[in-house]
C-alpha cells in the first residue's frame, strides 16, 4: 500500500470523514493491517495486537479462528468484516442474539466509518424499511434468526419490489461453535394460519393423578415415559374410551404428550413461564430461547400443564436450518473461543477449517482438579463453604450452574449465610451485560446459568489481582466440554490472574444419565471422592454425551440434506417466476386461447400469481408430506431397512410428481372464470426446537427392540 493511500485513511479516521477514494488496496494484506490497526485505535481507542490482526488474517482465508475469552474477538471480526467489504464482497456477521449484534454494530460504527464501509443492524424489532436499508450496507450485524426469518419471509413475496435480503456472499460467524453446531438441530420456520388443532387440557389434570412405577414408567436416560397396563386402564376407565382403537388415534398421542409433559420437562429447567407464556431454555447457554417453542402438540400439552391459554397453530410454510442457511454463502467465516472441541463437525458439516490464534499474554489462571462427591447434597453443602470461604477474603467469585432452579436455590442457601449473589439466568437476562460487567468487582458473587456468548468481558476491580483474581466456580459438568472451558475462560483474561474448579457429584444428571450402570467409587472420611476412578467416570459420561450430541446432529443433517437440495431447487424455480416471464411462457403454451382473452396489461402478472400461489401451496404439502413419512419411518428398521434409505426413496419420488403438481394446479386456476387465490391471512416465524424425546415411532421402536433383548 503507498505512502499517499496511508495518509489519507488515517486522515479520514481523525476526521470521521471519508470518501470511495481514500479506500485502502486490498490486493496488500499487511498494509491493510497496518491501516486498520491505525483507524481503529484512533477512532475506538483500541490499538489491535498483533495477534488480534492474525485473528483477522485467519478470517479473510476463511478460517474459524480461536480466540479465548477477552482476546479481543469483536474487533478482529470487524477488521475482516470491513477487509471483505473493501473487496466488494457483500457481508453478513452473524451472532447468536439480537443484543450482541446491536452493540457490535453500534460499537465499530467509527471503525467501519474510517475505513470507507457501510454498516447496518437488524433485530425482533427492526421495521421493515429499516431492514431493507440495513440489507443495502457493505456489512450488516444480525443474529442467525432474524436473518433466516427474512430470507423465509422473502420467500413468500409475490413481487420483486417486496424482496429485502440480497444475494449471500460472506457470513463472519461470531461464536461460531455455538450457532454452526449447537442452533444447528433447530429449524427456523415460517407458518401460517390454519384451523387450530384440539386438544384436551383436561389430560394435564389427568395425569397429575398418575403414580410413577405404578401408572407410568421412566426410561433409564430419562427421555420416555410409557404407560403401564394398570396405567392404560385407569386412563381408559377415566376417559370411557379404548386408547388403542386404531380408528381413534390421537387420544393416545395427547395422553402420551400430557405424560411427557408432566413426567419429563420440568419448570425452571426446561423452560421458565414469564408473561403468561411457556419459554423454553437454550441448555447450552442457560438463557430463553426466544421465539423457539417445541412441536405443537408437545408445546400444547406443556401450556395445558401450566393452565395457559394455548398459543396459536398453523401450518409450516417453510422452514430452513441453521445449516442449510449457512451454506448457502458462497464463504464461510467465523469465530469463538472454542473451535477446536468442534473442529470435527466445522470440518464435516460446513467444510471449515480451524486456526487457533495464540493469546496476547500467556494465561496464568489455575485450574483445579474436580471436586467430587457422592451425592447431590454433600456437593452443594461443600460448594456454600466454598463460596463463603473465599468471600471473606474480597475474592471475587462467579458461580456457573446448570440450570434456573439450581442457580435460585445455590442464591437462597447463600442468603441464609448473609451473603449477597447477583442471580443471571434465564428470568433477568436482559440486565446480563450489567451483570457480568460487574463481576469481577471486590467482594462481588455472581450466580449464572451459562456463560457462553455473553458477549461482555469481566474486568477486575481496585485490588482483585492482589486477592488471585476472578474466582470461577461450576456447580457440576456441562454436557459438553466447550461449555466448561467457556466458563474457565471467565477468569484470566489478558494474563490477569484468575482461578477455575467444578464441583461434581456422582448424582449429577451427566452421570446418571449416560454412565448409569457404572458403580461410583466410595468417599473418603472427609467426604471427597478421590479415587481415580472418580474423575475417570466423569470424563467418560462427558464425551459419552459429546458422542450422543453428534450423532443427533449426523442424523438431523442426513434427513434435512435432502430437504434442504429440493428447497433450493423449488426456490431457482421460484426466482425464475418472481423475476422473469417463465409463468407466461408456460401458460400461454398451455392453453393460446385462454391467454389471447386476457387484457394484454394484466396477463403476466396473472400468469405469476397463479404460478407462484401454487408453487407456495404446493411446497408446503410436500413439508407436510416429508414430515410425517420421517415421524413414521423408522418403524421400517423392523422390516430390517434402512430408514434414511426408505425415507429418501419415498421423498425423491413424491419430489418428482412436484413440478408436475404444481403445473397441473396452476393450469387448473388459469382456465378458471375467476380463481381463487387465498394465501394465510397471518404468518410468523419461530424455532422449532426438537421433541427432547424423540418422535413417537422412535420411542415405541426403543421399547419393542429394548424388550426383544430381554
Amino acid at each position: 500500500m503507498n505512502l499517499s493511500a496511508y495518509k489519507k485513511v488515517v486522515h479520514a479516521a481523525d476526521k470521521r470523514e471519508v470518501s470511495p477514494d481514500d479506500k485502502p488496496d486490498m490486493s496488500d494484506l499487511a498494509g491493510f493491517c497496518a491501516i486498520a490497526r491505525e483507524a481503529a485505535d484512533r477512532t475506538l481507542g483500541l490499538r489491535p495486537y498483533d495477534v488480534q490482526l492474525i485473528g483477522t488474517l485467519a478470517l479473510l482465508d476463511g478460517h474459524v479462528a480461536e480466540m479465548v475469552t477477552g482476546e479481543g474477538k469483536t474487533l478482529s471480526g470487524a477488521m475482516a468484516a470491513a477487509g471483505y467489504a473493501l473487496q466488494g464482497k457483500r457481508v453478513h456477521v452473524i451472532s447468536v442474539n439480537d443484543y450482541l449484534a446491536k452493540r457490535d454494530a453500534e460499537w465499530m460504527a467509527p471503525l467501519y466509518e474510517a475505513l470507507g464501509v457501510t454498516v447496518g443492524h437488524i433485530d425482533q424489532n427492526t421495521p421493515h424499511e429499516e431492514r431493507r436499508s440495513a440489507y443495502a450496507c457493505d456489512v450488516l450485524y444480525g443474529s442467525v434468526s432474524e436473518i433466516g426469518f427474512d430470507v423465509l419471509r422473502d420467500r413468500l413475496a409475490t413481487g420483486p419490489a417486496q424482496i429485502i435480503v440480497p444475494a449471500p456472499e460472506v457470513a463472519l460467524v461470531d461464536e461460531a461453535d455455538s450457532v454452526l453446531v449447537d442452533e444447528a438441530r433447530v429449524p427456523l420456520v415460517l407458518a401460517g394460519a390454519a384451523d387450530p388443532g384440539s386438544t384436551i387440557p383436561e389430560l394435564a389434570a389427568l395425569v397429575r393423578t398418575l403414580v410413577r412405577g405404578y401408572h407410568y414408567e421412566i426410561d433409564e436416560q430419562g427421555r420416555n415415559a410409557y404407560l403401564t397396563t394398570k396405567g392404560a386402564a385407569s386412563v381408559e376407565n377415566i376417559l370411557g374410551i379404548d386408547l388403542y382403537d386404531e380408528n381413534e388415534p390421537g387420544t393416545l398421542i395427547e395422553v402420551n404428550l400430557a405424560l411427557h409433559a408432566h413426567a419429563l420437562l420440568t419448570r425452571d429447567v426446561d423452560y421458565i413461564v414469564r408473561d403468561g407464556r411457556v419459554q423454553l431454555i437454550n441448555p447450552s447457554r442457560g438463557r430463553v430461547a426466544l421465539l423457539q417453542r417445541w412441536p405443537d402438540g408437545l408445546q400444547a400439552a406443556v401450556e395445558a400443564k401450566e393452565a395457559l391459554d394455548p398459543t396459536e397453530k398453523g401450518e409450516i410454510l417453510d422452514q430452513i436450518s441453521v445449516q442449510g442457511l449457512i451454506k448457502r454463502y458462497p464463504q464461510v467465516c467465523g469465530m469463538t473461543g472454542t473451535a477446536v472441541a468442534v473442529s470435527e463437525q466445522l470440518g464435516e458439516f460446513y467444510g471449515l477449517k480451524v486456526a487457533v490464534i495464540p493469546p496476547n499474554r500467556p494465561c496464568v489462571r489455575d485450574d483445579f482438579a474436580d471436586r467430587i462427591y457422592p451425592t447431590g447434597p454433600d456437593k452443594i453443602a461443600a460448594l456454600v463453604e466454598e463460596i463463603q470461604a473465599v468471600h471473606e477474603s474480597g475474592r471475587p467469585i462467579l458461580i456457573g450452574t446448570l440450570d434456573v432452579a439450581e442457580s435460585e436455590h445455590l442464591a437462597h442457601l447463600l442468603q441464609r449465610r448473609k451473603l449477597e449473589p447477583v442471580v443471571l439466568n434465564a428470568k433477568n437476562d436482559a440486565e446480563e451485560a450489567s451483570i457480568i460487567a460487574r463481576a469481577g468487582e471486590r467482594g462481588a458473587i455472581t450466580v449464572s446459568t451459562q456463560m457462553a456468548g455473553r458477549g461482555t468481558d469481566i474486568r477486575l476491580g481496585d485490588g482483585v489481582a492482589e486477592l488471585g483474581g476472578l474466582y470461577v466456580i461450576g456447580s457440576g459438568r456441562h454436557s459438553s466440554s466447550r461449555l466448561d472451558d467457556q466458563l474457565r475462560g471467565r477468569a484470566g483474561r489478558q494474563g490477569d490472574p484468575g482461578g477455575s474448579v467444578f464441583f461434581v457429584s456422582m448424582e449429577d444428571e451427566l452421570l446418571t444419565q449416560f454412565v448409569p450402570d457404572e458403580r461410583p467409587p466410595a468417599a473418603d472420611p472427609d467426604g471427597l471422592v478421590r479415587h481415580r476412578r472418580g474423575a475417570y467416570l466423569v470424563g467418560h459420561a462427558q464425551r459419552v454425551a459429546e458422542g450422543v450430541n453428534l450423532e443427533i446432529h449426523r442424523n438431523t443433517w442426513r434427513y434435512t440434506r435432502l430437504l434442504e437440495h429440493q428447497r433450493e431447487l423449488v426456490m431457482e424455480w421460484r426466482d425464475k417466476v418472481l423475476h422473469g416471464d417463465s409463468a407466461s411462457v408456460a401458460l400461454s403454451e398451455a392453453d393460446p386461447e385462454r391467454w389471447a382473452a386476457l387484457p394484454e396489461s394484466t396477463r403476466d402478472e396473472t400468469a405469476r400469481q397463479i404460478v407462484l400461489y401454487h408453487l407456495d401451496r404446493c411446497w408446503t404439502e410436500h413439508l407436510a408430506f416429508l414430515t410425517d413419512l420421517r415421524e413414521g419411518i423408522h418403524l421400517r428398521a423392523l422390516g430390517r431397512m434402512s430408514p434414511l434409505d426408505e425415507f429418501h426413496r419415498e421423498a425423491v419420488a413424491e419430489y418428482k410428481q412436484l413440478m408436475a403438481e404444481i403445473e397441473r394446479r396452476s393450469l387448473d386456476s388459469f382456465e378458471a372464470p375467476a380463481p381463487e387465490l387465498k394465501r394465510p391471512s397471518a404468518t410468523w416465524t419461530y424455532m422449532i426446537n426438537d421433541n427432547p424425546f424423540g418422535t413417537e415411532w422412535e420411542r415405541a421402536l426403543k421399547r419393542v427392540t429394548s424388550t426383544s433383548k430381554r
